[in-house]
């Protein structure tokens, strides 16, 4: 998904194990981005961008015009069935295929909106009737819609509009009266209800409430930060050599406070599973909803109601505006380049996407540096971001020199100590070229240069006023560019994140819903990215459309750190898992004081992997043979033995969820209800195996309408969501939150 494809990785690969040992040590030693660029793209053989090309035509994502017609079809099934999601995403995908003016288009769209009228999304539903008349509805099914679109409009209360399509309706019958004798009458009973509708809602009194605030979107920064624009008055931005730029309070800070929120300098939309085609799949055409399918390719909003490329199928927005901003900013360029962006990966696809963007901030004079003699050392000095918390914050940026303090400028920040989010502040963020390997900095030269070579073919070929021709010396340039940014990635991409909810059971009136957090996007934030790494972080981070919100978790004390969490989390995560994680992606041993404080009670592990005596209850210690914490117990087993007992466990409770989700509900139950019994003999009560039994059973006791039984089942698995993951945790909330459904139901 970050990367290539597997089938260019291992090709790639290979081409770098058959190299010369001299050319090996050229590229590895290499002592700019410019000249690793420079070397590998001169490797890149006619025979590699062939492979590549038919690597990339497996994925649909030109216009084809037998694709509207399969999936009306397939919506209009899902539309009987009374699936209007699974309709709406059917008909979108249609429409993603079909040209502007047609009558697929047309169509598409207006079924799209019946789907969205039965789901009370009236305003889409008018986009859509207008939408589908502007593509060349036709008139024969003009009245149609036409009710359709005044039952929206008395809804939305929109009283004169609905009068007047009903006069403008009237006249059209009036005028061309082609409409059959038995449909002429329904239209007419259909024109009197909603004529009478109008009047009845003309006498309300009652005036429609306005929308209610979005307090978290509409939320600002208390006070501007002149230092930092995306950030609270309340942090200051420090550096020192070691650890680098980063962020302290400049007063206490309370638990919940907004200390940044900032839009993504560039994004890129996770596309979800999509397999080339003829792989796994039954048709060409794939019917599954992917993120791609819900979610706005450019601002990342939720739709149902998508507005498609005119030049591909695959890129869809919430709008038009927002179709029109992707392709002046970068969309342009992308567009030809659908199955060449998917089989390269999503760092490749921001790399691009960043120095397109680059060219709207005047900001070829900072991507021209890469082009000159300048190692990588000296190009990102004297920053590193390599987190170290072990120094002391009172460091910032300042050093000594003859007994007087010499403010160190800060990189990314311009002339006047401003740290923006902007060009220059993506530039300056680490690529750490020295960490990686040189296979993969092998793998993502020629990735960008095969993408650079495309990109100038496709220009040369589709001369577009908005995308003059590339020239090949402005490439090279590009390709540097792209292939710092692609290395920045690893320590510098930010996963953005949203909440998708699943039902668990009941009926529609009496749903309980199951909340998980899933990866949305790929985005790069200047500022988020001087946030240094904790496993028990101060903070916490959320996202709306493409925009984070940083707020404190805990009181933060001035002079504190502000510190992020990178992933691996004390709550979820073993230390020695941890540190593995760390030192792999990021480069780095954590010595944070959660990291410091579990290496010394490593012999017990974390309190949701424990195992305790079957002879006494007391918690095992040790290593591959585990003995009674208790002085009065002398029990010892083997770890081995204990985690094979798990592992029998998993399976039989992943056999209980099969029977819940074939409605087996006693069956699981029973089933369930033994695999507690047994876990009771050698788990701890907050091993996370417990945890999750008692969120099966849980499950099941909904799905019969058994609200209390639910309830208490659930309450236990509170307690080990607690252990694990803290009371003020998200994975806290989103069970209480199935907890309130339960008593609300009951």
């Amino acid at each position: 998904m970050d990367l290539p494809v597997d089938e260019w990785k291992s090709y790639i690969f290979q081409k770098w194990s058959l190299l010369p040992k001299s050319i090996q040590d050229t590229i590895s030693t290499a002592d700019t981005l410019k000249d690793i660029f420079l070397h590998s793209s001169s490797l890149l053989q006619p025979e590699d961008e062939t492979f590549l090309k038919s690597l990339a035509s497996g994925y649909l994502v030109g216009k084809d015009p037998n694709a509207p017609p399969f999936y009306r079809e397939e919506g209009n099934k899902k539309f009987q069935k009374k699936d209007y999601v699974g309709a709406t995403v059917l008909y979108s995908k249609g429409i993603s295929h079909a040209r502007p003016h047609t009558a697929d288009i047309s169509l598409c769209y207006a079924n799209r909106s019946a789907a969205l009228f039965y789901m009370d999304e009236y305003e889409m539903c008018l986009k859509d009737i207008t939408r589908a008349q502007m593509h060349g509805y036709p008139e024969s099914l003009q009245p149609k819609v036409t009710l359709r679109k005044v039952e929206c409009l008395v809804t939305l209360g929109r009283l004169q509009e609905a009068g007047q399509t009903i006069r403008d309706l009237e006249s059209n019958f009036a005028a061309k009266p082609t409409v059959a004798a038995a449909q002429f009458q329904i239209l007419q009973r259909n024109l009197c209800r909603l004529k009478m509708k109008v009047q009845e809602r003309e006498r309300l009194t009652a005036t429609f409430p306005t929308t209610l605030t979005k307090i978290f979107e509409d939320m600002d920064l208390r006070e501007v930060n002149e230092q930092i624009p995306c950030a609270s008055s309340s942090v200051s931005l420090c550096m020192d050599p070691l650890r680098g730029r980063y962020l302290i309070a400049t007063e206490d800070i309370l638990p919940g406070e907004l200390l940044v929120k900032e839009d993504a300098f560039v994004s890129v939309l996770n596309p979800g599973e999509r397999p080339p085609l003829h792989q796994g799949l039954a048709s060409k055409w794939d019917t599954r909803i992917t993120n791609g399918d819900l979610y706005c390719h450019r601002c990342l909003t939720h739709t149902l109601a998508m507005v498609p490329c005119d030049g591909c199928s695959y890129a869809k927005y919430c709008s038009h505006e927002c179709m029109q901003q992707a392709w002046g900013l970068y969309h342009n360029r992308e567009c030809p380049l659908g199955g060449l962006l998917l089989t390269l990966g999503i760092f490749c696809h921001v790399a691009l996407r960043a120095t397109l963007l680059a060219r709207f901030e005047g900001a070829s004079k900072v991507i021209r540096k890469l082009s000159g003699e300048i190692s990588n050392k000296d190009m990102c000095s004297p920053d590193s971001e390599t987190p170290v918390h072990t120094l002391r914050s009172d460091l910032g940026g300042e050093s000594e020199e003859n007994g007087n303090i010499v403010q160190t400028p800060v990189p990314g920040c311009d002339v006047n100590g401003k740290y923006e989010n902007n060009y220059n502040a993506v530039f300056h963020l680490l690529p750490h070229t020295e960490h990686h390997s040189p296979e993969y900095k092998f793998l993502c030269a020629l990735s960008v240069s095969a993408l650079c070579r495309q990109l100038e073919a496709a220009s040369s070929s589709k001369p577009d006023a908005a995308a003059p021709p590339i020239l090949c010396s402005e490439l090279s340039t590009w390709g540097v560019a792209m292939l710092k940014h692609m290395l920045q990635l690893q320590c510098n991409a930010q996963a953005i994140t949203t909440i998708q909810q699943t039902a668990l059971s009941g009926s529609e009136e009496n749903n309980v819903t199951n909340s998980r957090q899933v990866r949305l996007a790929t985005g790069i934030f200047p500022v988020v990215s001087l946030l240094n790494h904790s496993c028990s972080p101060n903070t916490s981070m959320s996202f709306i459309s493409t925009v984070a919100t940083v707020r404190a978790s805990e009181k933060i004390a001035k002079g504190q750190e502000i510190l992020h969490c990178y992933g691996p989390h004390h709550s979820r995560m073993a230390v020695t898992d941890r540190q593995q994680k760390l030192r792999a992606q990021y480069f780095f041993d954590c010595s944070c004081p959660v990291c410091q404080k579990e290496k010394h009670r490593a012999t017990i592990g974390p309190r949701w992997e424990a195992f305790c005596c079957g002879h006494c209850g007391a918690l095992l210690q040790g290593g591959d043979v585990l003995s009674c914490g208790s002085t009065s117990c002398m029990e010892s087993v083997s770890r081995d033995h204990l985690i094979s007992r798990v592992q029998d466990l998993q399976r039989q409770v992943g056999a209980a969820r099969k029977l819940l989700g074939n409605s087996q509900l006693e069956q699981a139950i029973q089933l369930l209800l033994g695999c507690r019994h047994d876990a009771e003999s050698f788990l701890s009560p907050e091993h996370s195996m417990v945890g999750e039994m008692e969120d099966a059973l849980a499950q099941a006791y909904a799905a019969l309408g058994d609200w209390q039984k639910s309830a208490a089942h659930l309450q236990k698995s509170l307690q080990v969501v607690e252990a694990q993951h803290g009371p003020s945790s998200v994975e806290m909330g989103h069970e209480l939150f199935k907890l309130a459904q339960l008593f609300f139901n009951g």
